[in-house]
């Protein structure tokens, strides 16, 4: 039976508008009747006729038409089924909401091997590896590779409605693209991949040696390294005293994956007669456009591993940076020549412009604090006019920052982030303190502002960082951004030109970010403090910044009760009444002091987000562990935020997390 709606759209299309004609003739024969009545009626006959005769001839050809049309229907309909079957590509019919088989090609059966029970099984059980996802998103081919057995296909296909409410059938096609699978994979196999490689300390292991002691170091290193990355087949080329070129194959990196840079050990066996261990820092680039390119990506991720700490190794691909080692222990490599560098460079810089605005991290504590008061105090003496940033409340420093504020020579230096903005342009320098991650700034704006950018930091470096600064101080060994800029205020400022508080402020910072002088110190932090010291900081007055009134004593004691031990040598502890950072960094520090406990974490909760607080002793990397939950840190304190997330829905992550780092240690 034809369509009814397609029998009167062909009526449409047949008509000739004769109507209007036989209407105007029976009109006439009408107008005929006044004067002769015969006359017309033999003209409405005739009318009459003559149409008849024409929608009979009308109906016919159109009755021809659709009966042509039926034919060639038919026909396409035979040559769509003859197609289909006979197909050259694999076809396969299947429900998507239940991966059933509705029917299927000759060609689909061979690619599966199962003739016999091809519309007993389901399609996911056939290709376990096919995903339905694409198709019910909209899309008409599968974003990925299809393996099936040895081959590789690449799917189209689309959904079509069965006229039931929400039933779907796809229809799917299967195109073999396994040669040119794999002419890809040996084109991605074998792109050029650069590695710089540096001894972290070769001076310190060649210090009071002899040259045929130096030398058979060099050699025992030399053949290390030359053992260890002979199997990749690359070149070997060593440039400088501790530094080497190594170009390779990207297929061969997977070789070291799996071996996990095993190198970084094997290193650390070199041992020079002093009782140095040797370390050693590689930095990978890959997937560059072109050689220029890829050493730069080599260049860059080295200073990622130099920057992180050195003893691990760091790959860029493209965008996009990894991190492998960068457990052991910091030691300390700073000199006093960098020190006086940075310092007169500083000063130069400064002096060069009108307007320095100084910003630490979110929710600043006193190391950002102590920091910007000592380049308050640097911009003061230059004579520029300084701003800090002020952050909104609540955050740690809150109250020594208002001590701070009400010295004469601070009014009107802590301004919003929205006033700095407007002060920021060419004749503005920025300084960030105790930060380097662009997204954990006070005021990220700022340094889209125009404004120059120096950036003074001990954190290690995250994957996320403040590109070209005009000037920058990063050190990983050293305890604080106090520390820091305590030794660039030495250099800078004469005697008495440090104010009591703001020594007392640097101090405050050090001794937050050290624990009191127990974790992460150095040399130079002892020096920083006797300086400090002497310009007048008042320990018993730094001592009051840390004091906590009952509430949150009672708060800390709360939270460090409900620790729970992991995998012996962790403590986790999670909490859902709102605490301050400053509570939750101290409990964790409280939970170092347990016997056995090598590693603490405190997950509290924060408007709208989950936030953790990490801290450690010498035997473990924090920093590490955060970075896998995307935060970020140094060795012994780090931490992260989770936003939209409760404590509670963290804690596996955060468990996940610890394992993982196990796993791959």
């Amino acid at each position: 039976m034809r369509p009814q709606t397609f029998s009167k759209a062909l009526s449409r299309l047949t008509k000739t508008g004769f109507r209007v004609f036989f209407f105007a003739c029976l009109l006439f024969a009408a107008l005929t009747a006044v004067f002769n009545i015969w006359l017309s009626l033999a003209e409405i006959a005739a009318v009459i006729v003559l149409y008849l005769y024409l929608h009979a001839g009308i109906t016919r050809r159109r009755n021809e038409v659709l009966d042509y049309l039926d034919h060639i229907s038919n026909h396409v309909d035979t040559a769509s089924r003859r197609t289909m079957i006979s197909s050259p590509l694999p076809i396969v019919i299947f429900r998507p909401d239940t991966d059933d088989i509705i029917w299927s090609n000759e060609r689909f059966l061979h690619l599966t091997g199962d003739r016999d029970h091809l519309f007993e099984t389901k399609l996911s059980t056939l290709v376990p590896s096919f995903q339905t996802q694409w198709l019910l998103d909209g899309d008409t081919y599968s974003p990925d590779p299809v393996p099936v057995g040895d081959q590789q296909y690449l799917v189209f296909g689309n959904l079509v409605s069965t006229g039931g409410d929400g039933e779907f059938l796809a229809t799917t096609y299967w195109v073999d693209i396994t040669e040119y699978a794999q002419v890809a994979e040996s084109f991605q196999a074998t792109r050029p991949v650069l590695a710089i490689l540096q001894v972290d300390n070769y001076e310190d292991l060649g210090r009071g040696l002899g040259e045929s002691e130096r030398s058979a170091m060099r050699t025992e290193i030399n053949n290390r390294l030359s053992a260890w990355l002979d199997p990749a087949q690359g070149m070997l080329c060593r440039y400088d005293r501790d530094l080497y070129l190594f170009l390779m194959e990207a297929g061969k990196l997977q070789d070291f994956y799996r071996r996990k840079f095993s190198i970084l050990d094997e290193i650390r066996q070199v041992q020079s007669p002093n009782g140095v261990v040797a370390t050693l820092s590689i930095g990978i680039g890959r997937n560059a456009e072109n050689p220029r390119q890829l050493f730069q990506f080599a260049s860059l991720a080295l200073d990622m591993a130099l920057s992180r700490g050195g003893d691990q190794v760091v790959i860029k691909d493209g965008a996009d940076f990894s991190f492998i080692g960068g457990r052991s222990k910091e030691t300390e490599r700073r000199t006093k020549v960098k020190s006086r560098v940075v310092a007169s460079a500083l000063a130069e810089l400064l002096a060069s412009t009108q307007q320095v605005i100084v910003m630490g991290h979110k929710f600043p504590d006193l190391d950002v604090l102590g920091a910007v008061a000592g380049i308050c105090a640097i911009a003061r003496k230059l004579g520029v006019s300084v701003k800090a940033v002020k952050a909104p409340s609540p955050y740690p420093a809150e109250e020594q920052t208002r001590r701070l504020a009400q010295l004469p020579d601070y009014k009107n230096v802590f301004i919003s982030a929205e006033d700095a903005l407007h002060l920021a342009g060419p004749n503005t320098i920025v300084v960030v303190v105790d930060t380097n991650r662009p997204e954990q700034t006070q005021a990220p704006d700022l340094l889209n502002s125009g404004a120059r950018i120096v950036v003074i930091d001990h954190h290690r470096r995250a994957a996320s960082y403040i590109e070209k600064p005009a000037l920058s101080f990063h050190d990983p060994y050293a305890s604080s951004a106090s520390e820091l800029v305590t030794e660039l205020v030495q250099h800078i400022l004469d005697n008495g030109d440090l104010k009591r508080e703001e020594a007392e402020a640097l101090l405050s910072g050090i001794v937050l970010d050290t624990k009191a002088f127990t974790m992460r110190t150095g040399s130079r932090t002892f020096e920083t403090a006797a300086f400090l010291r002497k310009a007048g900081a008042d320990t018993a007055e730094v001592n009051k910044f840390f004091q906590t009134n009952l509430e949150d004593t009672v708060a800390k004691f709360k939270i460090i009760q409900g620790a729970q031990p992991y995998r012996k040598t962790f403590a986790i502890t999670t909490t859902d009444k709102r605490v301050g950072r400053a509570i939750a960094g101290q409990a964790a520090d409280e939970l170092l002091n347990i016997a056995g406990i090598e590693a603490s974490f405190v997950l509290f909760p924060e408007e709208g987000q989950a936030c953790l607080s990490a801290r450690s002793n010498s035997n473990v990397n924090v920093q590490v562990i955060s970075e896998m939950l995307g935060g970020g840190g140094n060795a012994a304190t780090a931490g992260a935020q989770f936003p939209g997330k409760a404590p509670e829905s963290v804690l596996p992550l955060l468990k996940a997390a610890i394992d993982r780092y196990f796993e791959e240690a």
